[in-house]
């Protein structure tokens, strides 16, 4: 209680003491009296405000000595300086060295003479030379071993040198391996690709990196090598995170959670909870598993990482100075960069509690004593008690006071108060005194400026170098100050304003600021005739965007002499000053440069959104600073960038167009010079970096800017090519953005891109993620879907197969998991060494499954060549891929062309009219069709097992309504058996004719469908001609809308009609054709399947002819529509003849196999059913009766119909007729009794040719003759 009290009593007289000065600095209150005179009235005032700007300064001077801001840390190389010359830095903790002997000694014999001992002692003292060299500047330790060849030239060689030679100074070692020059980045990168972390946990990995160095004291440096570890450790745990990113800022938490955890002069301990909040996100924007980062707190707090021990580190340096040389102050201020200013709240309770031990240590004591304290804290509550006061007695002051010595002190007090809230982030009371400085610039209303102001300029100007780490938001109010001085400074030179670069053509604007060449003074007057200096001179609020320029008054002359002495005055500060703040931006923290970058963004906004005076100061200043800062960490970039992407794009999409312009260019300046810098595997930066332009390029309605877009990412690519990798990304998706374009100079300009891309870059495409590879066919893709070239859209496709060339060209095979013992097969049966990289399914499918899609194009040139070069690149290549991946491919790529059939195979009903669409989707698949057979053909022994489906996917093309495409298929099923008849097993065999059989059924099902279709159709019996031409030109002629549709439905069954009969046929001659080509390849049941086949197509004629009424109408419609009508007893014919002729021929070809089949019986019993269909159509049934009477007394000549029906028969007959006399005797006895009443018929039939009596009399006299005198 008595130190609450004496803390209170403190404040207290401390706000007593400020308010009186505060008082006295006002001065005597108007109305009252007093015995001082003018001039002490005023001196008292300017002592009081030096009294306070004394009190604010010396607060800000103990807090500078007690935070010791100012001071540098010593270096890394001046603290190890002073130990080196230790002779112990030769030998490890153990004090053991090693005994580095040369290579070449290894292997010799042991010598041990005098001059060999004194060999080793003299290489031993090189060696130890070089060493001690190293541990002083380790660049010329290492130039010294290699040129006295102690050790290899090769960064691995330097690399197994760091990592194995006792007494290197760790600290060196770790200086060396950051270094930025090339050869030491190479030797850093052999260094960590020697340390193996596969299944390591983590932590365990950090810790086993860091036993042999320590980190370096420089960030980037400390960047490097973590982001070296970060890339190595996910290369041998490829599962472990979703990107190196996210392994590249857990360890950077983990470091800090390790010095955080055991360095005894930290105080607010990290807790668990708090290392979980730190790494939300972190993967990729997800979290990491709460669990996982438990665990790796427990690990690190138990168990500390000791880096490698060095003795020439000083032992008892403080731990700021520990921190300042691990480089981790700026790693600590990163992750806790939100919870700064929570902990300084927080430290009044431990403030207090201090106090209160401290007095009770000397309450014993009768003396008055001074308690001294340290903790800066208590400045918090001083400021809070007296910053009001202050900022009142210092803002009067300078208000009501031209006095020099009075607004000196007022601004120095202004200047010593921002300095104080900003370190103890005091951000309200911080705001408060920059805002006051700020408005009292009177840069918004330059014509009252006066000494005064500008000082106060200076002022901002000396707050924004000095204490620029610690303004954080209040950088606005600041920034918004060096814009409007920025433009008085240009209104007063009378250079043009941006605004009118901004109105017209940049190159016009450009020869405009050329052709000026008039004096200074001739500028300054005409530039009072430009709008944007009226409006300046008549000024405006300070929250106000732009000044005043419609409803104010006139501007008087008074007004613009002031105007122009005014900005005389600003010449006291030279551009350089203001320069300067944005020139070493580089040098603010990792938290200030973010908010720096914040501010100037969205005072940049301010300026350019102004709809009268637009500018670009901001603009240009945002370009420069991330120039300067790019070379930051990773982790400060990133934030830096998050912030510069959004408002790359939020100006990019603009709607002043020479502002987007503009902005876009400076964007591409930006994106060559990060390009400089080389990115390791696994990291996603470049694409983040690039991710403004797509963006834009997707959301901008500007064609202008979406074509400059395309020239940057272009010019970028040619330059940059050898340095992108996860940046391919955003280039795809700016040229996939392009190729859909409406503009067709941008997308010919993007595809001449893409075309230099693929033909010389390719491997840069395929060395980096899978995904980049794939977004490079979706661009093609989308090119092939370009509406203004043709021929680009072709050449895209030809891309295609010309990344398919590449991709087995570089060893892109794609082997079975299953069957590898490696994840690399290395195949050195040849003598040279082959890999073949991972997941090369990966580069395969989206080429195929996209040229699979482009198949479905409505263009036909298109449709064609995807088709095409589908199968050309799986025939060219397939020797590359697996079983299990031809499989993938069958499945996902190929299967999926003949999924959609337009047609309906269950037999369900068609429109009369088929579409267009369905007539190019079977041509499509037609010609797929034919190459899928050749491919099949092509890699059988790899796709045995998919015989089943692709016969089928053959056949069901026989079931096609359309004509053309069941022909091809028969012809397809032909070619695909050609190709593997001596390939195919007596099974296989079975299989794809069993599939034929049914897909030939199946086609039975039409002439079903046509007798329903007719069923209820009634033709007219007219005499007038009913020609299509007429009926579809003249409608007055029948005026039964009924009527018509029944002729247009007889018109389309006429046509399905031949189309059927047709197809039959051609099942038919397929079938002959098969037998004739293969019939050594196929057994008894492969031929009895074929036998089936014919004789159910010739069932299936007979059961076409015997429909008479179908007939009937079809010949009624026939002769009103004028066409021929279906050849149904051709048909029938035909389907027999061939029945009989494979019959024959099986006899004769194979007598014992036909003995077996019983192919003797079948060729009678056809034979039987030919001449009986024959005498049926003479009007003559077979006699029955056991008399052997004719049961027909009467003949009545036959009819026209029936006289060509016989002529049609005619053939068919006399070949059964010469089969009948052409049997062995023993084999016509056997079946005599058969035939001899159906050859006693023919002979009172009447014939339309006399062949057939002819025939009968040489049967009669060469078989039945010499039988019957026997």
């Amino acid at each position: 209680m008595i130190v609450m009290l004496m803390h209170q009593i403190f404040l207290k007289d401390l706000c007593r003491m400020v308010n009186g000065l505060l008082k006295t600095a006002l001065g005597v209150p108007p109305g009252s009296t007093t015995t001082l005179t003018t001039a002490q009235d005023q001196t008292f005032r300017i002592e009081s405000v030096k009294c306070l700007a004394t009190i604010i300064k010396s607060m800000g001077s103990w807090m500078d000595q007690q935070l010791r801001i100012g001071e540098f840390s010593p270096k890394v190389s001046e603290a190890s300086l002073n130990s080196i010359d230790n002779p112990n830095i030769l030998i490890g903790e153990d004090g053991n060295g090693i005994d580095y002997e040369l290579q070449s000694d290894s292997g010799s014999p042991d010598i041990s003479g005098a001059p060999s001992l004194e060999q080793r002692r003299a290489y031993k003292i090189e060696l130890q030379k070089g060493i001690s060299l190293f541990n002083r500047k380790p660049s010329k330790g290492i130039d010294f071993l290699i040129k006295s060849k102690k050790i290899g030239h090769s960064p691995e060689d330097i690399a197994s040198f760091l990592r194995n030679t006792a007494g290197l100074n760790a600290t060196m070692i770790g200086d060396y391996l950051g270094e930025r020059d090339e050869f030491p980045i190479k030797v850093m990168h052999a260094y960590v690709d020697a340390l193996n972390f596969e299944g390591i946990d983590f932590g365990e990995a950090i810790r086993h990196y860091l036993r042999g160095f320590r980190l370096p004291g420089e960030a980037q440096k400390i960047d490097r090598i973590m982001e070296k570890f970060a890339e190595r450790y996910c290369k041998c745990n490829p599962n472990s995170f979703t990107s190196a990113d996210t392994a590249y800022v857990l360890a950077y938490s983990v470091i800090m959670l390790n010095t955080d955890a055991h360095n005894t002069m930290v105080k607010d301990k990290m807790s668990k909870s708090d290392f979980i909040r730190n790494n939300r996100g972190i993967d990729d924007g997800k979290d990491l598993p709460e669990a996982y980062l438990s665990t790796l707190y427990d690990q690190i707090v138990k168990n500390e990482i000791k880096m490698s021990a060095d003795s020439s580190v000083p032992q008892n340096k403080q731990p700021s100075s520990v921190m300042k040389l691990l480089g981790l102050d700026n790693i600590i201020s990163f992750v806790n960069w939100k919870q700064a200013e929570d902990r300084a709240l927080g430290a009044n309770d431990l403030l207090i509690k201090n106090i209160q031990e401290k007095f009770k240590a000397k309450s014993g004591k009768s003396e008055s004593v001074f308690s001294v304290i340290t903790d800066t804290t208590i400045l918090r509550f001083m400021m809070e008690v007296c910053w009001a006061p202050m900022m009142a007695a210092f803002s009067v002051t300078l208000d009501q006071s031209d006095d020099k010595a009075a607004t000196s002190q007022c601004l120095q007090g202004f200047r010593s108060a921002v300095h104080v809230t900003s370190v103890m982030c005091m951000q309200t009371q911080r705001d408060a005194f920059v805002t006051s400085v700020a408005k009292f610039t009177y840069l918004h209303c330059a014509a009252d400026m006066k000494q005064k102001n500008v000082d106060a300029v200076k002022a901002i100007i000396s707050i924004a170098i000095e204490d620029g780490d610690y303004l954080q938001e209040a950088w606005e109010h600041v920034l918004t100050c060096l814009s409007r001085f920025e433009h008085l400074h240009l209104l007063g030179e009378g250079a043009p304003t941006d605004a009118s670069f901004l109105t017209v053509p940049l190159v016009e604007s450009e020869e405009k600021a050329q052709r000026s060449t008039t004096s200074t003074s001739s500028k300054r007057t005409n530039a009072l005739q430009n709008p944007a200096v009226m409006a300046a001179v008549r000024g405006g609020s300070y929250d106000s965007t732009t000044a005043k320029n419609n409803a104010s008054p006139l501007v008087t002359p008074e007004q613009i002499n002031n105007f122009i002495s005014n900005i005389n005055l600003l010449d006291q500060i030279g551009i350089f000053e203001l320069n300067h703040i944005f020139a070493h931006s580089q040098r603010l923290n990792s938290d200030a440069i973010v908010a720096f970058v914040k501010a100037l963004c969205k005072v940049s906004m301010t300026e350019l959104q102004s709809p009268t005076d637009p500018r670009i100061f901001c603009l240009t200043k945002i370009v420069e600073i991330a120039h300067y800062n790019m070379n930051r960490i990773r982790l400060v970039w990133s934030r830096i960038w998050k912030v510069l992407s959004n408002f790359f794009v939020s100006v990019g999409l603009s709607e002043n167009l020479s502002v987007a312009i503009f902005v876009m260019d400076s964007l591409r300046q930006l994106a060559m010079k990060f390009l400089e810098r080389e990115e390791l595997a696994n990291y996603n930066f470049q694409n983040e970096f690039l991710q403004p332009f797509a963006v834009v390029m997707q959301k901008s309605n500007a064609s202008e800017v979406r074509e400059l877009i395309v020239r940057c990412v272009s010019q970028m690519v040619l330059s940059r090519v050898n340095n992108i990798k996860s940046g391919w990304k955003s280039v795809f998706t700016v040229f996939t953005a392009a190729a859909a374009d409406d503009r067709k100079s941008i997308v010919l300009l993007a595809f001449e891109t893409m075309e230099k891309i693929v033909r010389d870059y390719f491997q840069y495409i395929t060395e980096t993620e899978t995904t980049t590879f794939t977004d490079c066919v979706k661009c093609l893709i989308t090119f092939t879907s370009s509406k203004f070239s043709s021929d680009a859209s072709l050449n895209a496709i030809a891309f295609l197969r010309f990344c398919a060339v590449k991709l087995a060209e570089e060893g892109f095979v794609c082997h079975d998991k299953d069957t590898d013992q490696q994840p690399n097969n290395l195949d050195s049966s040849d003598g040279n060494t082959v890999v073949h990289k991972d997941d090369n399914v990966y580069f395969w499918v989206p080429l195929l499954a996209g040229l699979a899609r482009l198949t479905t194009d409505s263009r036909p040139t298109i449709r064609k060549g995807a088709v095409e070069v589908l199968f050309d690149i799986l025939k060219d290549h397939g020797h590359l891929f697996s079983q299990f991946f031809w499989a993938n491919i069958f499945k996902s790529v190929i299967y999926p062309l003949f999924s959609s059939e337009s047609f309906t195979p269950n037999g369900q009903n068609s429109s009369v009219n088929s579409t267009e669409d369905d007539s190019w989707n079977f041509e499509t698949k037609m010609v797929a069709l034919k190459c899928l057979a050749d491919l099949y053909i092509t890699f059988f022994e790899v796709m045995r097992p998919e015989l089943s489906r692709v016969t089928s996917l053959v056949t069901n093309f026989i079931r096609s309504p359309y004509k053309q495409s069941a022909s091809t298929g028969i012809s397809v099923f032909q070619c695909l058996a050609e190709g593997l008849a001596s390939k195919l097993s007596k099974d296989e065999w079975e299989k794809i004719l069993l599939c034929f059989k049914e897909s030939a059924a199946h086609t039975f099902v039409v002439f079903d469908k046509i007798v329903r279709m007719m069923q209820d159709i009634e033709i007219p019996d007219r005499n007038e001609s009913y020609s299509e031409a007429e009926q579809y030109s003249d409608h007055d002629i029948y005026n039964d809308d009924e009527e018509e549709a029944n002729m247009e439905t007889a018109s389309y069954a006429i046509v399905r009609m031949k189309n059927h009969m047709a197809l039959q046929l051609l099942i038919i001659q397929g079938i002959i054709k098969l037998y004739e080509e293969h019939k050594s390849s196929l057994c008894a049941e492969h031929i009895s399947i074929m036998l089936e086949m014919l004789s159910a197509i010739a069932s299936h004629a007979s059961q076409v002819n015997s429909e008479s009424s179908l007939h009937i109408k079809l010949h009624k419609a026939c002769s009103l529509l004028e066409v021929s009508e279906p050849a149904v007893v051709h048909f029938e014919s035909e389907s027999y003849q061939s029945y009989l002729k494979l019959l024959q021929a099986l006899r004769y070809d194979n007598p014992s196999l036909s003995e077996n089949m019983n192919a003797e019986p079948q060729i009678m019993l056809v034979c039987e059913k030919i001449l009986q269909m024959y005498l049926t159509c003479a009007g003559h049934e077979p006699c029955n009766d056991a008399s052997g009477r004719d049961p027909a007394l009467h003949w009545v000549p036959l009819g026209t119909a029936k006289k060509e029906e016989l002529e049609a028969r005619t053939s068919l007959v006399l070949h059964v007729m010469r089969l009948l006399g052409g049997l062995e005797e023993n084999c016509f006895r056997r079946n005599l009794p058969l035939f001899f009443p159906l050859l006693t018929n023919l002979i009172r039939c009447e014939h339309s040719s006399g062949e057939v009596q002819l025939a009968l009399y040489d049967i009669f006299q060469s078989s039945i003759g010499p039988i019957i005198s026997a």
